[in-house]
């Protein structure tokens, strides 16, 4: 049902570095690009995800209450890409671990603008 997130960046440049170095523990690469917008998907049929400058020429602001949650197969891909985000400079806003509904597994953060985002997957509830 979804076709891409977009979250808007004041840093094209550093966000995109950030996004890069996290997908590509997905292995999701960039499929679109332009001087004002990027966009990741492990497959160009499926959903993807983006970053851009504000069309409106405004500063990007972070929406309270907003929050993308990215797909991750296991729980190994969860911590790394966490532990990845907290490398790159995101701010933690919950270790992975499982959370609780039962056989949810995630990690919470935010990226250098400040927007949330969480890499979940499911496991077998013990």
């Amino acid at each position: 049902m979804i076709g891409y997130t977009m979250l808007g960046t004041n840093n094209l440049p550093d966000a995109v570095a950030f996004y890069d170095e996290l997908f590509s523990l997905l292995n999701a690469q960039r499929f679109l690009e332009t001087d004002k917008f990027v966009a990741w998907s492990v497959d160009p049929k499926q959903p993807g995800f983006s970053v851009t400058k504000p069309y409106d020429g405004q500063a990007a602001t972070v929406g309270n209450g907003t929050m993308i949650a990215i797909a991750a197969e296991t729980p190994a891909q969860v911590d790394a890409f966490h532990a990845k985000a907290m490398e790159l400079g995101a701010t933690d806003e919950g270790a992975p671990g499982p959370r609780e509904m039962p056989g949810f597994y995630a990690g919470y953060f935010r990226d250098l603008d400040g927007n949330k985002l969480n890499i979940f997957c499911f496991i077998q509830a013990a």
